[in-house]
């Protein structure tokens, strides 16, 4: 017998015939006719030498040896399968894209790293980064198809899948020469300026909501767009400056950086559309990403 005369489809059509029990049944599954099947198995057999399947009045019966056989057939069959989805896995990585939103804080101190590594591997892997300042621009980004994974706050949602990196903690950035009393920031030194923070729904709410339950409830004087143009007024003396730690990096060297008297964090992950079909590109950049931070997304499929 000769290995190399044995055909794919003649494997298929056992299977087929096994599953089915029938020729009629296999030749509707394989979409071919049934002297087509027929042939194949009588081909089949005469090359291996063996009778495979049992013709009866009531169906096709595997013999034992083609019981065996079929065990074989169908570990071929799923071989062939890995090879495929294999291939096609690096079709995407040598000419696929991949597009992340992102909060710039985000952008500028988890991203990079990633890329990088990513680029190391991939080099054929497009990347462009959306920069975005609001969790409903992030929404929309996954809905209009112009994003395919989000590096950001932790999308809320059913329809979201997410996996946390890290809880970024909010500070205060004080005024050159403001020392305080300890290492942790008091309530009272709080009072003592005016407090500058996000106009950013996400972020603003949350630093006003978190200063409306004190026992004395504090305000924000100013409510500021940019991160940069908050330590900038920082600098300049015109208060104290509560926002994340990563959206106040780099701090300027005359600009201190405190704990604040509560904790407060947002949380940072990964956050992408369950229902979507992913691509390559989008499961080897997550695998750059847990190499480069502290989180261990879903495995790939």
């Amino acid at each position: 017998m000769n290995p190399n005369k044995i055909k794919l489809s003649q494997l298929r059509a056992l299977v087929a015939i096994a599953d089915c029990g029938n020729f009629s049944e296999a030749a509707l599954q394989l979409d071919l006719s049934q002297s087509t099947i027929s042939h194949a198995m009588a081909t089949l057999e005469e090359e291996l030498g063996v009778t495979l399947v049992q013709r009866g009045r009531h169906g096709a019966r595997l013999t034992p040896v083609g019981d065996l056989i079929t065990d074989q057939a169908r570990e071929v069959l799923r071989l062939l399968n890995v090879i495929a989805k294999e291939a096609n896995q690096a079709r995407g990585l040598q000419g696929g894209r991949l597009r992340i939103a992102s909060f710039r804080s985000v952008a500028t101190h988890l991203l990079p790293g990633a890329i990088a590594r990513l680029h190391r591997r991939y080099p054929a892997i497009a990347v462009s980064v959306l920069e975005m300042d609001e969790i409903h621009q992030l929404k929309d980004a996954f809905i209009k198809g112009a994003a395919d994974l989000c590096v950001a706050e932790i999308i809320p949602g059913d329809e979201f899948e997410s996996w946390p990196i890290l809880d970024d903690d909010y500070v205060a950035l004080l005024p050159p020469g403001y020392a305080p009393k300890a290492a942790r920031l008091s309530l009272d030194e709080l009072r003592e300026m005016p407090l500058i923070g996000s106009s950013h729904s996400s972020c603003g709410l949350r630093i006003r909501t978190e200063l409306s339950t004190q026992d004395e409830p504090l305000e924000l004087a100013y409510c500021i767009r940019h991160d940069s143009s908050m330590v900038a007024m920082v600098q300049q003396g015109l208060g104290i400056a509560i926002l994340p730690r990563l959206a106040a990096e780099p701090v300027p060297a005359d600009v201190g950086i405190c704990p604040l008297p509560f904790s407060l964090s947002r949380p940072i992950g990964v956050t992408i559309l369950k229902e979507s079909l992913h691509t390559p590109a989008l499961y080897a950049f997550l695998d750059a990403l847990r190499e480069t931070s502290a989180f261990s997304p879903a495995p790939a499929v």
